[in-house]
């Protein structure tokens, strides 16, 4: 209901409005942990974010055309009340945080702030010419980019 339908309900509220402008921006929230990177012990909120990229896509190629862009953005391990929950339950929450961390190429758990930064750049006249993206903004997570990593 929350990760799939909630968006699904916000862009139908919505669409009349942008269709009679002619124009309109919408960033949907999907996750680093879904079509773009599967990750263990979530599958469920996976797929559900997995929904959330397949809809964005979906709706760019029914809308652009009609001045309505659409782009989703994929987090990584961002400090929310959901890292939050998750540090709490951990028995070492120093080593909770070394190990998220760890997993990102640039070593740390981003801010709110940063993502927030990614939509406003989405909203404005700077990303015209971007739509029906799936944007990661996980510290090189999903690319697989962990110094000392080998693969072979």
């Amino acid at each position: 209901d929350l990760n799939v339908k909630a968006h699904f309900r916000m862009m139908k509220a919505f669409m009349p409005g942008w269709l009679a402008r002619g124009s309109g921006v919408i960033i949907n929230m999907a996750s680093a942990a879904s079509s773009i990177k599967g990750v263990p012990n979530r599958f469920v909120y996976g797929a559900t974010k997995a929904a959330v990229i397949g809809m964005t896509k979906a709706l760019a190629a029914d809308y652009t055309s009609k001045g309505i862009r659409v782009n989703a953005i994929c987090p990584g391990p961002i400090e929310t009340p959901m890292i939050g929950e998750m540090r709490a339950k951990s028995a070492d929450v120093a080593a909770f945080d070394r190990n998220v961390a760890g997993q990102t190429a640039l070593k740390r758990i981003a801010t709110a702030e940063e993502v927030a930064d990614l939509v406003a750049f989405l909203c404005s006249d700077e990303s015209r010419y971007i739509t029906g993206a799936a944007i990661p903004i996980d510290g090189g997570k999903a690319a697989g980019m962990i110094p000392g990593m080998v693969v072979g």
